[in-house]
């Protein structure tokens, strides 16, 4: 008779007057059908926009330790903060060889519906990935035939001040400060070699006339 699989419960609720309990029972539910054994869970209260989250973290690490076999959680946007960081997470989970569950949208990755239906969601966030791209190049391609300027604008330095200030003892930092500059852009300008007077022409050849007239 083989093993219970043991399960790991990842609960997130946006507000702190949220409770949990709800997803909690659901999930409780949800492993008992499946003869799973409950040996860990996670709970966050936090906004779906939040980048760190201590329990998705620490769910994460225990993950790495191999402290269970799948994770359940109540829906796909309880786990992740977007389609991107979903997909990290669910490859990161495939590669330790651990399950993934999903109460509300019936998603399984241990059967191949549920490995079917991560594909398919990983190629419609390609798909959008490659459409914004496009948009952007389509939006800079315009911008150059209408003749509009791509990027920042040029940073104009009044060069012979730059030369003075720092002649007069000033240090890289207060002419960066004064100039509204980097360090490494006020080092260029220093750097740079004087623009010297244009060379006489050679003696004896007027200027223009070094070709002979046909």
């Amino acid at each position: 008779m083989p093993s219970m699989k043991r399960a790991a419960l990842y609960l997130r609720v946006s507000t702190l007057d949220q409770h949990p309990e709800t997803q909690l029972y659901d999930l409780q539910q949800m492993a008992a059908q499946r003869d799973y054994q409950i040996v860990e869970q996670y709970t966050d209260k936090v906004s779906g926009a939040k980048a760190r989250r201590p329990g998705l973290d620490e769910m994460m690490a225990d993950a790495r330790r191999g402290r269970f076999d799948v994770v359940l959680v109540w829906a796909s946007d309880r786990l992740a903060r977007s389609v991107k960081h979903f997909l990290e997470v669910l490859d990161e989970l495939n590669h330790l060889n651990i399950e993934f569950v999903s109460f509300r949208e019936q998603i399984d990755t241990g059967g191949p519906l549920g490995r079917a239906v991560v594909v398919i969601i990983g190629a419609i966030a390609e798909l959008e990935r490659n459409l914004i791209v496009e948009r952007v190049r389509a939006g800079m391609r315009r911008a150059k035939l209408e003749g509009r300027h791509i990027g920042r604008k040029p940073l104009e330095l009044d060069r012979s001040g730059i030369l003075r200030d720092h002649h007069q003892g000033q240090s890289l930092g207060q002419l960066a400060q004064t100039y509204r500059a980097s360090r490494a852009t006020i080092h260029r300008v220093i750097s740079q070699p004087a623009s010297g007077p244009e060379k006489p022409a050679a003696a004896g050849v007027p200027k223009g006339l070094g070709k002979q007239a046909s």
